[in-house]
């Protein structure tokens, strides 16, 4: 651990002894990309990148675009190995480097190339841009308009540390091992949701059966089992608080329901005087998007598994589907509405129509094959542990995640030294 008396002051703040302080510009050739105009543009059509290509520490070349260059572009903008591509504009400062994906690729005015002129590692340069991203350190540099953009002649200016060579190369080697962990972490999980999903498959519409289970499954509508609830109508911002208040109960919308689980990061309040005793949600009720101006998002659903308030309610584009346990089990129905037929059946409700809406006697009227409770509930069991184990993977990847911040503060700032 370096001591407060081994920092000297600096552009780039307090870096240690034995560090010197730069700039982006005089470690790295900054150079914008081509301006797409295709009234302009003259020579032979090649593929290059754009701003969404560059993801933080990957690059998609799975769909490049192509375009008119001269003789003298191609040279001057054609990507090598080892070039760190910047974002220009959207999320400022997005980075990753290019390791020859494609055979020959060359990039637009939205994104920088960063290319090293003495040396300087584009690895930790990319750790840097994401360490500054994390804080809002690049925003006393980037010119707002309607979109964020770095310009050059700012970038250029940014202060960067700049640690010995061999300094450099341990720290980016360490974030690299913790990278790696994330990747395998990413990719496991990946494969243990893809798992899932063939298992929904063949649970869920009886082609496998589990063992002990052979009874007969039968069609039935989903409003044989379960009322289906709208949600509360209020009058605008009259009837909402911005803050918890003594007559308010919290509204969940569309984006308070994300990847089956219901998010409570973001909410509204609105007058208890608008709900009714039916709209207060309760533990395993399943709330469904009804109404949404991107059609992807109707009919997503997820339940109410806990809560950490005492009353909720649901918004006029939300519906509520309460199970009657006696007739089917939650957890079964809860998943039917994850897998691919529920998801037909939206879609072919909304086909053309020119509102992307759900209402409640269209999810009723729903019918699918359902097993007798008892293989509802072992099927729910089964899937429950697939979710645990998810749960797990999710949240250790989480923990490294948060590792690699506190590595990152600890590294790029130079208070652990690793040689």
């Amino acid at each position: 651990m370096t001591s407060e008396a081994d920092f000297f002051a600096s552009d780039a703040g307090p870096i240690p002894v034995g560090w010197e302080a730069s700039a982006v510009g005089a470690e790295f050739d900054v150079r914008l990309g081509k301006m797409l105009d295709a009234a302009r543009n003259v020579g032979e059509p090649k593929p290059y990148l754009g701003n969404r290509s560059v993801q933080w520490g990957q690059i998609d070349v799975n769909d490049p675009g192509m375009v008119p260059l001269t003789r003298a572009e191609q040279l001057a903008l054609r990507l090598r190995s080892g070039d760190l591509l910047v974002c220009e504009g959207g999320e400022v400062g997005r980075a990753a480097i290019w390791r020859d994906e494609l055979p020959e690729c060359y990039y637009q005015k939205a994104l920088h190339r960063l290319r090293p002129r003495n040396g300087y590692s584009p690895e930790l340069m990319a750790a840097y841009l994401r360490f500054w991203s994390d804080r809002g350190a690049l925003a006393d540099y980037v010119t707002q308009t309607s979109i964020a953009h770095l310009p050059r002649e700012k970038l250029v200016t940014v202060p960067l540390p700049r640690p010995p060579a061999i300094e450099q190369r341990a720290i980016t080697a360490a974030l690299s091992d913790v990278d790696a962990l994330l990747t395998k972490l990413d990719q496991l999980i990946a494969k243990k949701r893809d798992l899932k999903q063939a298992a929904m498959q063949q649970l869920l519409n009886g082609r496998t059966r589990l063992p002990g289970h052979s009874g007969q499954w039968r069609s039935t509508s989903i409003g044989a089992f379960a009322d289906v609830i709208r949600g509360v109508a209020y009058r605008g911002d009259s009837d909402l608080y911005p803050y918890a208040h003594p007559s308010a109960v919290v509204l969940l919308r569309a984006n308070n329901v994300r990847d089956a689980s219901i998010n409570l990061d973001e909410v509204q309040f609105v007058d208890e005087a608008c709900v009714a005793d039916v709209q207060l949600l309760r533990l395993n009720d399943i709330l469904i998007c009804m109404a949404n101006g991107s059609r992807q998002l109707v009919g997503k659903a997820a339940r109410l598994v806990k809560s950490p308030v005492e009353r909720l309610t649901f918004g006029a584009f939300m519906g509520c589907l309460r199970v009657r346990r006696a007739e089917a089990d939650v957890r079964f129905v809860a998943q039917l509405l994850q897998a691919l037929r529920y998801r037909n059946y939206v879609a072919n409700l909304l086909a053309g129509s020119s509102i992307n809406n759900l209402r409640p006697g269209d999810v009723a009227a729903m019918e699918f094959d359902m097993p007798p409770l008892a293989e509802q509930q072992a099927i729910a069991d089964a899937l429950a542990d697939m979710d645990t184990e998810l749960a797990a993977l999710e949240a250790r990847r989480e923990k490294t995640r948060q590792i690699k911040r506190g590595m990152m503060q600890a590294l790029l700032t130079g208070r652990i030294r690793l040689v």
